[in-house]
């Protein structure tokens, strides 16, 4: 047998070996890697490597060293979710850069960390004036996570006191020109209502990449044809604008009638009327 092929054959035997050992031993292999994992990975490509062009060595030798490469951290890591203490040997531990605005140098110098590295880490959290910092952490995996100070935080809805609703991810009911029928089901929709809603917007299945639905029951698409453009709906714009004229007429009632109870009762409509406007706009001014 050509040596070639041998080298074909053991390398598509470590290919799908170091496949499934990878596979098994989880997603944070594919992430930031901690020291632990770091330097399993490098073993185990090396190993890998090693089996597939060392023709002279025993093929099954390496495969036993693969396995003890990914038996022991498999066991070691499934040991540490219920040990703190373990966890925190193999993976170290958070470290605390800056607080209360101050750089803590000596925990920098402990990490290795130079004062460039870190203005370099916090331009990547978009901060570039060390005073709006108030807390800095240096995760094990070499991530650096920034709390600014509340006055340079960017304001949120929850900040200013408004509510928002809550809006559910959307679902993908066309893909490459096919509608997705369990996409479609799951929120309570058919092909008809689909196939309607294209004809609103004046697009074919077919020319259709990617549709979405959101949970308020709005079509989105996005054409393979990049020319054409798509209207947009225009249906919770409509109805928002259609509430805020029932109040003005109502208001406008309340003005002109000269009874009293009809006076109270347009008064009352207006009040609900702005209720009812306010609790839908988180709904509908989106």
């Amino acid at each position: 047998m050509p040596e070639w092929f041998v080298i074909v054959l053991r390398s598509l035997g470590a290919i799908v070996i170091l496949f499934l050992l990878t596979r098994i031993l989880g997603k944070k292999q594919m992430s930031q890697l901690t020291f632990f994992e770091y330097i399993t990975g490098i073993t185990l490509g090396e190993l890998a490597g090693f089996i597939s062009t060392e023709l002279e060595a025993h093929y099954m030798y390496g495969v036993i060293a693969l396995l003890v490469w990914f038996t022991v951290p498999f066991i070691m890591e499934h040991l540490a979710m219920g040990n703190r203490k373990l966890r925190q040997l193999l993976e170290g531990k958070p470290t605390v850069v800056i607080q209360g605005g101050k750089i803590l140098e000596d925990n920098l110098k402990k990490e290795r960390f130079s004062a460039d590295e870190l203005m370099e880490q916090l331009r990547k959290k978009d901060v570039f004036d060390i005073s709006e910092v108030e807390y800095a952490v240096l995760d094990p995996t070499g991530d650096l996570n920034v709390l600014k100070t509340k006055e340079t935080q960017p304001l949120t809805p929850k900040s200013l006191g408004i509510k928002m609703a809550k809006e559910p991810s959307p679902q993908v009911v066309i893909m490459n020109g096919k509608a997705l029928t369990e996409a479609l089901g799951q929120l309570g929709f058919n092909l008809g209502w689909l196939r309607t809603e294209l004809e609103k917007l004046g697009v074919s299945m077919d020319n259709v990449f990617i549709g979405q639905v959101d949970a308020y029951g709005q079509l989105t698409v996005d054409l393979f044809d990049d020319k054409l453009q798509v209207p947009k709906g225009q249906e919770k714009e409509a109805l928002f604008a259609l509430l805020k004229k029932i109040a003005a007429d109502l208001e406008l009632f309340r003005l002109t009638t000269e009874n009293p109870k009809a006076k109270q009762l347009y008064g009352n409509c207006v009040k609900q009327m702005e209720q009812i406007i306010k609790d839908l706009t988180p709904y509908l001014n989106r």
